[in-house]
């Protein structure tokens, strides 16, 4: 407190506000999002903790529904759980196997691919670091970040649509890109939410604030939304 012409006044700390902003916003989506559907990507984490089957189910829900993804993940994985296993397979195995995922040609090629790499490289195991990551066939920043993420319990942001949009819209961040997002939220974001904000915010985005005319009045986190962007809200 500060006595000045007779008056006491408190100093507002900004960056004490914005932790504070963080925390009662993640605390009330760790309640809303409770009774959603987790992500896929997640279930496999949770039930096999194994980073290889978290990295296919991660390539195979790229630019694909959840639904689709989980049939896939369960047909593929239910044929091979390991690089060595998933090389017995061929090419039009993979693709049978993964249909209907987006770009299933592509994907097959690709898995087989990153497969040769690890048994050649990192003798079977899949590398925890983003930097060696993305070196991986297939593998951009959001897969690298989601297995560093769920699959080894290490500090990363995963950016995918629903959060680059969603943290722009509540006026958290101002970016025009995943990576801008990604990049902003590590200097912005308090350390201790990193792993945690993917899995809130696909299912909320998914169910709640939808990319087109969210359902703003039924959003637990109203209050605390800049709402940057919504014109049309349900």
């Amino acid at each position: 407190m500060n006595e000045t012409q007779g008056h006491l006044f408190t100093v507002i700390d900004p960056h004490r506000q914005k932790t504070n902003r963080f925390r009662s916003v993640i605390a009330i989506l760790k309640r809303a999002v409770k009774p959603l559907p987790v992500p896929v990507v997640g279930v496999i984490a949770q039930t096999t903790k194994d980073p290889f089957q978290v990295l296919i189910s991660c390539l195979l829900s790229l630019r694909t529904r959840d639904e689709t993804t989980a049939l896939a993940s369960r047909q593929l994985l239910g044929l091979a759980q390991t690089p060595d296993q998933m090389l017995r397979l061929t090419e039009i195995d993979l693709q049978q196997a993964i249909y209907p995922v987006a770009f299933y040609r592509n994907k097959a090629r690709q898995i087989l691919a990153l497969c040769r790499i690890l048994l050649n490289q990192y003798h079977g195991a899949v590398p925890s670091s983003i930097e060696t990551l993305v070196q991986l066939p297939g593998v951009g920043r959001k897969t690298a970040n989601l297995v560093r993420t769920v699959a080894y319990g290490r500090a990363g942001i995963c950016v995918d649509t629903h959060v680059h949009r969603i943290c722009n819209r509540l006026g958290w961040i101002h970016t025009k890109t995943p990576l801008e997002s990604e990049m902003a939220l590590r200097r912005v974001l308090p350390r201790q939410y990193w792993i945690t904000l993917n899995d809130l915010l696909v299912p909320f985005g998914q169910f709640v604030c939808r990319p087109i005319s969210p359902f703003c009045s039924r959003c637990p986190v109203y209050a605390h939304c800049e709402k940057v962007g919504v014109r049309v809200s349900r």
